[in-house]
């Protein structure tokens, strides 16, 4: 059949008068037989067409359906209409995060499955008439007839769509149908795992000079007197696979178990005749600049304290690295593609790779990893598993550690545990019928950083189980806790302009007089807690300042530090990031407030007084994705006469565990915006003293438990909430993130 070639939006103009899709468009959406809609491939065009101009789906999404098309007729192949539905809803569902399209779930439930109408839909200018329209035309509607038969037959009739073994866009395995990049990055992270699992371990017995040698320095490095140390068990888990998982909550100690580990897995490198006594070359690495930032602020601490001298091994301060670097920057970013410098050709020279915040890594950067290591290399995992998913394709942490609650040690695994800790592990957690990933995956069950009275403790875990009692509902509303409050939570559907009000207040103070005895005295591991505070904070520190064109840029340093320090006290965090309740609305109003508090003295451009969040990797200044930096004015330029003269100046944290200071010009900072209020998803990787999370007045699917989790476990010492609606909150914890991938699946089959 020949065709025109069709640009994006004129599928419905140039198809002509006589075909049904034009006839439909006149007809009321009841008369409508959505069968006709798939019986011819023009059909189907044009109506994904009109869900691009209605902003259902993406530009990218109709025009890869349309290279299926191209494709299978370029082959001598007739199109089938529903492979072209197929295409596009798979590509859909790729930019919402899942690697795949599992059919079957979307014939039970096309409308959850692929959120489409979406809630709030897009300003297109489409007319009303082309609104009803439609809406005889949703997805659910129009796969209501469509057999999960038909789907695979159609699918395994076209000549572009293969069971990957054969290049094709599209490939088919079970029920699940995937574009073909992404079967390959789930094929690489599962053969990656299984291989490395497989591998045999020189740790596997027990009374191995090996094992003997880690039993000595996990003794010399854990002191606990409980009965169960679950860093204890990470630890030893970790080292006897090549493969690795360590996943828990905030304060639950990823990172001195991670520190704990390297210097036992350099104990036994010293000890191992194999290696004569050659050490491992190890590397540390965070998805994201912020999250590297953080790990390189804490690890320093958590090594300067290893018992070293103790241990067996001969190891030294220098074989534990302190210095944590991007993934992006380790596997070596190339300019304007995906790929990277290290690969297969060309992998890493390293033993043992560490990767903290896990759960932020998506299937195209995991892939990568995997490729870039060596066969023989160690790789660790380290997350929260309850956190929010990558903002791209794939949900990888969360997937590894589906199974980590009940653990699901098979019997040897736990004698081996036993040998080699001296602890018994809970009959609860063994299971005879335990897969290999069970045995390679580790999960802290302890909190360090929160008490068992903590308010924050017990909400997050009430989120996080999706049960929100009565009690701790009434306890956050009433400031029930000493450090949670819900600043509206008595008012189930507040003001929306009033509410909006409440947050601009609460942003400045912190609202200290809401807490239980106005935030005074409370007291954590001995000391007292300043009382909550808002943005007002960081903005008299900045005022307070004394400084002039004579003094030495080391007091300016000290000044810039002590400012972030302040700022880091308080952050507003959100759900959305345009309309009111988001991101864009909140800085807006926030920075109007802060302006006729005469805190700031402008509300445009560049003020100081500014904080602004760099939205991705600049090299060559040094800055990551996530940085956060605060505008300052500074006497270090001359006028012409000589005197000196203001200018503003960016100053960041220079991100390697020194509290040095990097000043940047604001004209060389290209990525970035305000951030008097961030994303949940930004926040990521970051840690505040008092946190407020604000959610909008109407459910989307982005509020799910994951989020709202995320967002209250960002906070140290202090969390508050404030809802546009109070059913929001409720509902909420009750939707989850799941994200359709069949990673799982092919490790449980090895």
């Amino acid at each position: 059949m020949s065709r025109t070639r069709h640009t994006e939006n004129q599928f419905a103009l140039d198809l002509g008068d006589d075909t049904p899709v034009n006839r439909a468009a006149t007809e009321s959406p009841e008369a409508v037989d959505n069968s006709q809609l798939l019986a011819h491939p023009d059909d189907t065009e044009a109506l994904l067409g009109q869900w691009q101009q209605a902003g259902w789906i993406r530009p990218l999404d109709t025009g890869f359906a349309r290279l299926i098309r191209e494709l299978s007729e370029e082959q001598g192949d007739s199109p089938q209409p529903l492979v072209l539905l197929l295409a596009a809803l798979t590509s859909h569902q790729v930019g919402r995060g899942h690697v795949c399209i599992d059919l079957a779930t979307l014939l039970a439930d096309a409308g959850q499955t692929l959120a489409l109408p979406p809630e709030e839909p897009a300003n297109t200018g489409l007319s009303e008439s082309e609104v009803a329209n439609l809406q005889g035309r949703y997805p659910q509607e129009l796969l209501s007839r469509v057999q999960l038969t038909d789907c695979l037959a159609a699918l395994q009739g076209s000549l572009a769509v293969s069971d990957g073994s054969v290049p094709a866009p599209l490939v088919l395995n079970g029920t699940r149908l995937y574009l073909r990049r992404f079967w390959r990055y789930e094929q690489r992270i599962a053969e990656g795992i299984q291989q490395r699992l497989a591998l045999p371990s020189p740790l596997a017995d027990p009374q191995s000079a090996a094992s003997q040698t880690l039993s000595t320095a996990l003794s010399k490095l854990f002191r606990s007197t409980a009965p169960v140390d679950y860093q204890k068990l990470a630890c030893a888990l970790a080292a006897r696979n090549r493969f690795a998982v360590i996943t828990g909550g905030p304060g639950t100690g990823k990172t001195t178990t991670v520190v704990n580990l390297l210097a036992a897995l350099q104990a036994v490198a010293g000890e191992s005749p194999e290696r004569a006594g050659r050490k491992y070359r190890i590397r540390l690495a965070a998805p994201t600049g912020k999250a590297a930032a953080r790990l390189n602020e804490s690890i320093g601490g958590a090594v300067s304290k290893l018992p070293l001298a103790d241990l067996p091994g001969s190891v030294k301060l220098e074989d534990i690295p302190t210095k944590v670097t991007t993934l992006h920057r380790l596997l070596g970013s190339r300019p304007d593609t995906r790929q990277f410098r290290h690969h297969r050709d060309n992998p890493l020279l390293v033993d043992i790779l560490v990767i903290d915040e896990a759960s932020m890594v998506d299937v195209d950067l995991m892939a990568s990893v995997f490729d870039a290591l060596p066969a023989s290399a160690q790789l660790i995992l380290l997350g929260d598993k309850d956190q929010l998913a990558s903002v791209d394709a794939g949900a990888v942490l969360g997937e590894l550690c589906q199974r980590a609650l009940d653990a699901h040690y098979t019997p040897d695994t736990a004698r081996w545990l036993a040998a080699i800790t001296g602890a018994q592990v809970p009959d609860s957690l063994v299971d005879n019928s335990g897969q290999p990933l069970d045995q390679a995956v580790a999960m802290l069950r302890k909190s360090y950083r929160f008490g068992q009275d903590s308010g924050i403790r017990q909400l997050a875990e009430s989120v996080n189980s999706s049960e929100l009692t009565s009690q701790v509902l009434g306890q956050i509303r009433d400031a029930g806790f000493d450090d949670v409050i819900w600043l509206n939570g008595q008012t189930p559907k507040p003001d929306p302009d009033q509410t909006l009000e409440l947050i601009c207040h609460h942003a400045i103070t912190g609202s200290p007089e809401a807490f239980r005895n106005a935030g005074l005295g409370r007291v954590v591991n001995g000391e007292v807690l300043p009382t909550p505070v808002g943005y007002r904070h960081y903005l008299e520190v900045i005022h307070s300042c004394d400084l002039t064109a004579g003094s030495p840029r080391a007091a300016w340093d000290a000044h810039a530090a002590e400012v972030l320090e302040a700022f880091n006290d308080f952050q507003v965090l959100c759900a959305l990031r345009k309309g009111p309740w988001g991101v864009e609305g909140l800085n807006q109003r926030i920075a109007q407030q802060l302006l006729a508090e005469k805190l700031i003295d402008k509300t445009e451009g560049w003020y100081a007084g500014r904080p602004v969040l760099v939205t991705g990797n600049d090299y060559n200044l040094g800055l990551m994705n996530g940085d956060i930096g605060i505008t300052f004015n500074v006497p270090w330029d001359r006028a012409a006469n000589g005197e000196p003269k203001q200018t503003l100046r960016v100053a960041f944290p220079s991100g390697d565990s020194t509290g040095g200071i990097r000043w940047i010009s604001p004209s060389r900072l290209q990525q970035l915006e305000t951030v008097y209020a961030m994303t949940v998803h930004k926040s990521q990787g970051s840690e505040f003293n008092h946190t407020c999370l604000v959610l909008p007045d109407r459910l989307s699917p982005v509020l799910t438990k994951e989020l709202v989790y995320t967002g209250i476990t960002r906070a140290k010492d202090w969390f508050s909430l404030i809802t546009g609606d109070a059913q929001v909150f409720k509902d909420s914890v009750g939707q989850q993130v799941v994200r359709a991938s069949g990673l799982a699946l092919r490790l449980g089959e090895q």
